[in-house]
């Protein structure tokens, strides 16, 4: 018989997240750190809208682009928070989750043989969507000394004649490291002296915990927002995960090509979870608040635990992962993961999952109760405190 199958499709090799939990679904008394999930329920108050919507009867189709009520709420929500505005009739449209937005995106932008910049390590999306839409990847590796940031530097080292687009992924899934307003202005100069676009991933935007520093949009940045497709959703700051519900903005003449996509493919985005999300974007900010300052709370409690046990990690600013690094005990990401979870039932994401340059590294995730954690780390730190024991003997 003739192959069925494409062969693009039997390259891209599944998500290095999920092995693991597989065997951990199956492993009694086991502890996982892996999953990107926020362990909060849906504030009452969201949920309640969209339990209304159902009682009232909204269970129809909305527009392909969105219900205008959500998309209205989203341009004040980006106004209020990010300093930019958009036209809710032609600059916004309405997604099933971020991941969608990252593949209609890179569909709606790129010619066979285009050049897509992914700093790595980074989300698992990235890449795959850009071989399915016929792009070339280009991986920037990014460096440890560095925070995990993207230099400009290492970006106008990466660009090259075929260069279209350049993925922005910050807060960034898996290492936590944040962009500041001086970062992006230094790397905005080198994108509108090539003439390149941008897919920024905000979803983790809610989720940063400096000081000082709120976080900064590049398309916020002079020149930048005719240049940039901004994706963010509800999954992470509004703990929504099931819902599966997100956003893209940018130039209208991209965000037409993304809605025809949507339209083919999708339709619209579920119609209780847009109800929902009107609800989170008027009322939220005191729930994000909220969470955010427990998740704040759980990244100092790994911190200090790491230092007490003697583990290196860079400290993240963004996001709910921590990436500590695991070169000391001459294992690959993989092999050190395994050996945890087979010696101490606890599970981790090996580095690798988000790239070639994650080697050395795992992900921790603390969208999990301090006690969980606290569990956890006991066992991590059983587990490393033996490994020194056995390299020194």
């Amino acid at each position: 018989m003739r192959n069925p199958l494409s062969q693009t499709i039997v390259s891209i090799q599944p998500s290095g997240i999920r092995k693991f939990f597989d065997i951990v679904s199956e492993m009694k008394d086991a502890i996982t750190l892996g999953v990107g999930e926020p362990d909060f329920d849906t504030p009452w108050h969201i949920r309640d809208e969209g339990i209304y919507s159902l009682e009232k009867g909204k269970t129809f189709y909305t527009s392909n682009a969105g219900l205008k009520e959500l998309k209205v709420e989203i341009d004040r929500y980006l106004t209020r928070r990010c300093g930019i505005s958009y036209d809710y009739n032609n600059e916004i449209l309405v997604t099933v989750g971020g991941s969608e937005a990252i593949d209609i995106a890179m569909r709606a932008m790129l010619d066979p043989g285009d050049e897509v910049l992914i700093p790595q390590p980074s989300y698992v999306s990235y890449e795959p969507c850009c071989i399915l839409a016929n792009g070339t990847p280009v991986i920037i590796e990014l460096k440890a000394e560095n925070q995990f940031r993207l230099t400009a530097a290492e970006l106008e080292a990466a660009i090259t004649p075929k260069t279209k687009l350049l993925v922005l992924p910050f807060p960034n899934n898996p290492t936590g490291a944040i962009m500041e307003k001086a970062d992006l202005e230094a790397i905005a100069e080198v994108i509108e002296r090539y003439d390149l676009y941008v897919i920024s991933d905000e979803i983790y935007s809610e989720l940063t915990y400096t000081e000082d520093t709120n976080h900064v949009s590049i398309a916020s940045l002079p020149g930048m927002k005719e240049r940039t497709v901004l994706i963010n959703g509800f999954s992470k700051a509004y703990a929504m995960t099931g819902w599966r519900l997100g956003y893209a903005c940018g130039p209208k003449l991209i965000i037409q090509q993304m809605t025809k996509i949507h339209q083919f493919a999708i339709m619209c985005a579920p119609t209780t979870s847009q109800y929902a999300a009107v609800e989170a974007l008027k009322n939220g900010d005191e729930d994000v608040a909220k969470m955010r300052e427990e998740y704040n709370g759980r990244r100092r409690y790994l911190m200090h635990r790491f230092k007490e046990m003697g583990l290196e990690c860079f400290e993240p600013f963004g996001a709910f992962y921590v990436f500590p690094c695991i070169k000391e005990f001459g294992m690959t990401a993989d092999e050190f993961a395994t050996a945890l979870l087979n010696a101490q039932k606890v599970a981790v994401v090996p580095g690798t999952a988000f790239g070639a340059c994650g080697e050395g590294f795992i992900r921790i995730s603390y969208a999990y109760s301090l006690d969980v954690l606290k569990k956890a780390l006991d066992r991590i730190e059983t587990f490393i405190t033996k490994l020194r024991e056995e390299r020194n003997s």
